[in-house]
C-alpha cells in the first residue's frame, strides 16, 4: 500500500486520482485519467505554445485568489501566483484557533497543493507585491525570504486579491499594544498570550489586584469575529480554566467594547437581542456606545458616545477586531490610475478596476462602484423607445426590463421589494392608483417612476463569502473569454452598441453564522429565516466542515473538534 501511494506521489504526470466521498449515501466514486508523457521532440512546440499564452498574475492566496485559481480551467493561460504566504487559510475558524479548539495547521492548505492539481500552467512565488505599474503592465515584488531581492513580473491580466489590512483609525497605542485577528499567525500569537496570562496570574507573589488586571481580556469590536472570540474565550474559561487554573478562575473578566448601540448589528434584531442577553448571563461585560480613544501598555481608555465621559480601565490583553483599511501598495496604485480621492479601490460590475481594463480586483481589496440608474436614465429611455416616438409603451418597457434589471441590480431589488411586475405597477407606485392599463409615458414621467430605485444600492460586506463568489465569477469569465468575445451574453450596452461580454457579478447571500458559546450558535439564512440554539451549532459544524478547501483540512478540523469534546482544549504554549 505504501509503495502504491509513493508511486502516485512521485509521478503525478502519469495519473490523476480523484476520490469523492458522498457521506450521506456512503458511496465512493473514483476517477482516474492517464496522461501521456511529453515527447522530447515536442519540447520546442510546447515552448512556443507557452509563449503564446496570456500571462495572468494573481496577487494573494486568500479567499478571492484561491477561489479564482481553483475554478480557472482554460489551459490557454499562463498563471503566476504571488503572495507572501504560501497557503490558503480558512479564516472563519481563526477564533477557534485562539483558544486551542482547533489547531492552526488544521485550517491551512499549501497553495502548491491546490495549483499542482490544475490542468493550467500555474507557478507560485513567495513574495510581496510592492508596486503595480498598470501603464507598462508590470508588478514589482520583493522576496519574502532572506535577502529580500526585488524582481518584476509582466502580465496581460492582473488579478489583485491581497485583501485588506487592519484599520486602527490612528488611535494612539492600538498598533503597539493590541492584538489583531486577521491571519493564522495572529490567532497563534493570541493563543500563546492567553496561556501566558493565566500562567503569569498563577505566580505566588502577585497581589489580587495584579491578577485581576492580568486576567482582564478586552475585545474591541462587536462584529462576528469579536463576538465569536469572546464566546470562545468564555468557553475556555468555564470548561478548561476551572480545571487547569482553579486558583485564578475567579479573577477572569471578559469585556466586549462596541461603538454602536448593539453588537452584531448586521444581523437580525432577534439574534442581536439573544446574543446580548446570553453574554449578560455568561458574565461577559458588553459595553455598547463606547469608543476607544487610547491604549497604553496597561490601560485602555474609552469614551461614552452619549455623555462624552472618558474611562480608563486596566487590562491584561486587548484584541482589536474592528475595521479594515486599504494596503499601501493598493493606495499607491489608486493614485496612479486617478482614484487617489477614494478610500477603497473601485471596480465596475465586472470586477474590472476603473481606469485600467486589464486589471481586476476582488474581495476586501476593492468595492464595486455600481452605476446609478438616474445617471443613465436618458439613454435607457432612448434604447427602450424603439419607434422614437418620445413616449414609452408598456410593451417597449417590458422588452427591455430584463436587461435593465441585469445591468442595474438595484432595479430588480426595488421591483421585488415593492411587488412590481411592469410599467403600470411602477407608475402606480409613483403616481397612485389612477393609471390606465394602456399607459404611455414620456421621459419626465419615466424619471419620476424610477427616482427611488437607487436608494436600494448597498456596498457588499467584506466577508469570505463575497470574496469566494467573486473568485468563482471571474474564473468563469476567464474560462469563457474567447467564446463570449464572439457571442456576448451580457445585457444591452445602454451607452453604446451591442451587448456586454458577460453578465455583471451578482452576489448571492447564503446566510451567516454567529457562534455564541456554550454549544449555541445563531444563524440568519436566506428568506429571513433565523435559527438560534444547539441544533444550529451542529449546522455550523456541518457547513464549516463541508466548506474546507480539501479533504485533508476537513479531516483535520473534524478531528480537532472530536479531540476537544473528548479531552478538552490544548493549553500548551507551543
Amino acid at each position: 500500500m505504501q509503495r502504491f501511494a509513493r508511486t502516485f506521489r512521485e509521478n503525478p504526470s502519469l495519473s490523476k486520482l480523484l476520490i469523492v466521498f458522498t457521506v450521506s449515501g456512503g458511496s465512493l466514486v473514483a476517477y482516474s485519467e492517464a496522461t501521456k508523457p511529453h515527447d522530447s521532440n515536442n519540447l520546442g512546440d510546447l515552448t512556443e505554445a507557452n509563449n503564446q499564452k496570456k500571462r495572468v498574475v494573481v496577487l494573494g492566496t486568500g479567499w478571492a485568489g484561491t477561489s479564482f485559481l481553483k475554478n480557472l480551467k482554460d489551459p490557454s493561460y499562463d498563471v503566476q501566483v504571488i503572495s507572501p504566504r504560501n497557503y490558503f487559510a480558512f479564516t472563519p475558524l481563526l477564533p477557534s484557533v485562539t483558544c486551542g479548539t482547533v489547531e492552526g495547521r488544521s485550517i491551512v492548505e499549501p497553495i502548491r497543493n491546490i495549483i499542482r492539481k490544475k490542468n493550467v500552467d500555474m507557478c507560485y512565488s513567495e513574495a510581496e507585491c510592492i508596486k503595480i505599474d498598470a501603464k507598462n503592465k508590470k508588478v514589482y515584488c520583493r522576496s519574502n525570504l532572506n535577502g529580500k531581492e526585488e524582481f518584476a513580473v509582466d502580465y496581460d491580466y492582473l488579478v489583485i486579491a491581497i485583501g485588506a489590512r487592519v484599520n486602527t483609525f490612528n488611535i494612539p497605542g492600538v498598533e503597539e499594544n493590541t492584538f489583531f485577528l486577521k491571519e493564522v499567525e495572529d490567532a497563534q500569537r493570541i493563543r500563546r498570550t492567553v496561556i501566558d496570562c493565566f500562567e503569569k496570574a498563577s505566580l505566588p507573589y502577585l497581589t489580587d489586584e495584579e491578577r485581576k488586571r492580568i486576567l482582564h481580556f478586552v475585545i474591541v469590536g462587536g462584529g462576528p469575529t469579536g463576538v465569536e472570540f469572546a464566546a470562545q474565550l468564555h468557553d475556555f474559561v468555564s470548561e478548561d480554566v476551572v480545571r487547569l487554573y482553579p486558583k485564578v478562575k475567579d479573577f477572569v473578566k471578559i469585556t466586549l467594547v462596541e461603538a454602536t448601540d448593539h453588537i452584531l448589528n448586521m444581523f437580525d434584531k432577534r439574534i442581536t437581542a439573544f446574543a446580548e442577553e446570553k453574554f449578560g448571563r455568561d458574565g461577559i461585560d458588553v459595553k455598547t456606545g463606547s469608543m476607544v480613544v487610547k491604549v497604553s501598555d496597561k490601560e485602555i481608555s474609552t469614551k461614552d458616545v452619549k455623555s462624552g465621559d472618558i474611562t480608563s480601565t486596566p487590562y491584561g490583553m486587548v484584541v482589536w477586531s474592528t475595521g479594515i483599511g486599504t494596503r499601501p501598495v493598493v493606495t499607491n496604485f489608486m493614485k496612479e490610475i486617478g482614484q487617489g480621492h477614494r478610500r477603497v479601490l473601485a471596480t465596475d460590475e465586472w470586477l474590472r478596476v476603473e481606469g485600467s481594463d486589464t486589471v481586476y480586483a476582488l474581495g476586501d481589496t476593492a468595492t464595486i462602484n455600481q452605476r446609478k440608474v438616474m445617471e443613465d436614465i436618458a439613454v435607457i429611455f432612448q434604447k427602450a423607445d424603439k419607434d422614437n416616438s418620445g413616449t414609452l409603451t408598456k410593451k417597449e418597457f417590458q422588452e427591455v426590463l430584463n436587461d435593465i434589471c441585469e445591468r442595474y441590480p438595484q432595479v430588480e431589488i426595488y421591483l421585488k421589494n415593492n411587488q412590481i411586475s411592469g410599467l403600470v405597477d411602477l407608475l402606480k407606485e409613483a403616481k397612485g392608483d389612477d393609471v390606465k392599463e394602456s399607459v404611455e409615458v414620456d421621459i419626465e414621467e419615466f424619471k419620476s417612476a424610477l427616482s427611488k430605485v437607487d436608494s436600494q444600492m448597498k456596498n457588499l460586506p467584506a466577508t469570505a463569502q463575497v470574496a469566494s463568489q467573486q473568485g468563482v465569477y471571474l474564473a468563469d469569465c476567464f474560462n469563457r473569454m474567447e467564446k463570449c468575445e464572439k457571442d456576448p451574453e451580457g445585457p444591452i450596452r445602454f451607452r453604446g452598441e451591442g451587448r456586454h461580454r458577460f453578465r455583471p457579478f451578482r452576489y448571492k447571500h447564503l446566510g451567516q453564522f454567529a457562534p455564541l458559546g456554550g454549544e449555541q450558535t445563531a444563524a440568519q439564512l436566506p428568506g429571513d429565516w433565523v435559527s438560534i440554539g444547539h441544533s444550529t451549532q451542529w449546522l455550523w459544524y456541518s457547513v464549516y466542515a463541508s466548506k474546507q478547501v480539501s479533504w485533508r483540512t476537513r479531516a483535520l478540523v473534524v478531528t480537532d473538534w472530536t479531540r476537544r469534546f473528548l479531552f478538552g482544549r490544548d493549553s500548551s504554549q507551543i
